[in-house]
């Protein structure tokens, strides 16, 4: 399972309106997420006024939490390639890198709670990704 940005803030930060929503998906979850370095890079400069948050965040693929998926030149064609597809939406490079991933690695669920990329995305194959939480 693909983890974006939102939930891997919410988490982290006890006033955000969807923590404890988050914390009950993730205590189900099988570890480790799997992740990419956009998303990592935006969750760190979200968290960036709480130190103690971003050095959680550092923690997370040694603790087991999640895993970070390799982005190579190569891949940066075909998020090139969906950033023409999806252009109306002006999607963020962490979304369109996860909606990548989840083509290359063959996965079809992201837990995140950006609705309005990722319920529009469609993998090869016109086929939705499967959202967590399930219902907002």
């Amino acid at each position: 399972m693909l983890l974006d940005t939102g939930p891997l803030v919410a988490i982290r930060t006890a006033r955000d309106s969807v923590h404890e929503r988050c914390v009950e998906v993730f205590k189900d979850i099988e570890l480790p997420l799997l992740t990419c370095w956009p998303v990592l890079t935006e969750a760190a400069w979200m968290l960036r006024q709480r130190p103690e948050a971003v050095a959680k965040l550092y923690r997370g693929v040694a603790d087991g939490i999640f895993r970070i998926l390799p982005l190579a030149d190569d891949d940066l064609r075909e998020i090139e390639r969906l950033h023409v597809r999806y252009a109306n939406l002006t999607p963020q490079l962490a979304d369109l890198s996860l909606l990548h991933l989840a083509e290359r690695e063959g996965l079809e669920t992201v837990f995140t709670l950006d609705r309005r990329d990722f319920t529009v995305f469609r993998l090869k194959g016109r086929k939705r990704l499967h959202l967590l939480p399930d219902n907002q």
